[in-house]
């Protein structure tokens, strides 16, 4: 089995690992103008202030774009093929991008479907993913 590619993580970005760990999803909102964001930062997108802070996301997001691959481009993913890389919209507002997993072939994908936080293990890592139905 090859290794996952796992990505430099800055300094800045811990506090979204270390909560990914504990199965928890957090993004960074400005206390300068109230935008929501990730990826992470050290200044707000927005705004460019620096005064931010971390916030617990509910979990729940609507999809917005995907795509399906049906070809590894490493060689770590080879045995999850289909898999299905989106674009969500979480509640709170932030757009972050990530995979759908346990999809329902009887239901298609379409633009705003709800979707629903998961953690998955990859490598070492623990990342949020995406699913149809609410954690059991």
């Amino acid at each position: 089995m090859t290794d996952f590619p796992i990505p430099a993580i800055p300094e800045h970005a811990l506090p979204f690992w270390e909560a990914a760990e504990k199965s928890q999803l957090r993004y960074m909102a400005c206390n300068s103008c109230a935008h929501s964001f990730l990826p992470a930062r050290t200044e707000c997108p927005n705004c460019l202030a620096a005064d931010l802070e971390w916030r617990m996301a509910s979990g729940k997001a609507q999809l917005i774009s995907w795509v399906i691959y049906h070809r590894a481009f490493h060689p770590a993913f080879a045995d999850r093929l289909p898999y299905t890389v989106a674009l969500v919209q979480l509640e709170e507002g932030p757009r972050m991008i990530s995979n759908i997993v346990e999809p329902d072939p009887d239901t298609a994908l379409t633009i705003n479907l709800p979707l629903f936080v998961r953690f998955q293990d990859m490598g070492n890592l623990r990342i949020p993913v995406f699913s149809r139905q609410p954690k059991l």
